[in-house]
């Protein structure tokens, strides 16, 4: 849930010559993203974490680089000329748009940008950073349960990591299945980060335009009781 200070890894990243490739999942559908202003070289980011369908996302990227990255798919649509001996390639982004387009998804995507849009992600932000507080201030209150990451708000996004002492995050995330509350449990593909920190897994709760109030207060509640069940046993 940690906003990572940007500005400071891209420096160092380029200082040595590297790319900077961002992930931006977990920030793109929650609030504003100036491309400009965070000097990135390319940013990837999933339909699916913004209301949109599955197997659809968007990569973003300096021209200049698109254009000198080979295709990692060929086939109708992005072909400049072929002989028997090579071909050549369309400029981005049709080279690297090979065969039938994902049509469908595509339009459920826009589809979903336009419903945020209309909805407006200083709003959503809003609610988010509301629901936030609301998780940690309930989450801290459970014995032996310790967040992961700042306690600032304007330093977190809408998703709060956490550890239960004693219990395993993936049986913590099993009882709370039971109790109808989904959360997620794991590295969150982020194993290097992990073993720095020399933590065996988290589990993470993600909040959105759809949650609210009554969610967290089933949230803090299932946390508690598993730990009591945990406890016991």
């Amino acid at each position: 849930g940690t906003i990572v200070p940007l500005d400071q890894v891209t420096a160092k990243a380029h200082s040595v010559g590297a790319l900077f490739v961002l992930d931006a999942c977990q920030s793109v559908p929650h609030y504003k993203v100036d491309v400009k202003a965070l000097n990135v070289d390319f940013i990837a980011f999933s339909g699916h974490k913004m209301l949109g369908p599955t197997g659809v996302g968007i990569l973003w990227g300096r021209k200049n680089l698109l254009d000198e990255m080979p295709p990692f798919l060929t086939g109708g649509s992005m072909i400049e000329t072929v002989t028997m001996e090579s071909a050549t390639y369309l400029g981005a982004p049709k080279r690297f748009e090979a065969g039938v387009p994902n049509m469908a998804q595509a339009i459920g995507l826009g589809a979903a940008v336009d419903y945020l849009n209309a909805i407006g992600l200083d709003e959503i932000h809003a609610h988010e950073v509301e629901l936030t507080k609301a998780a940690l201030d309930g989450l801290q209150s459970i014995k032996g349960l310790s967040v992961i990451g700042p306690k600032d708000l304007e330093m977190r996004g809408g998703v709060v990591s956490f550890a239960v002492e004693g219990v395993h995050p993936h049986d913590l995330g099993q009882a709370l299945d039971q109790y109808g509350i989904a959360v997620r449990t794991g590295h969150h593909c982020a194993w290097p980060l992990m073993r720095r920190f020399k933590t065996v897994a988290t589990t993470r709760a993600s909040f959105y335009l759809y949650n609210d109030f009554d969610e967290i207060d089933a949230l803090v509640d299932g946390v508690e009781r598993a730990r009591k069940y945990f406890e016991s046993r």
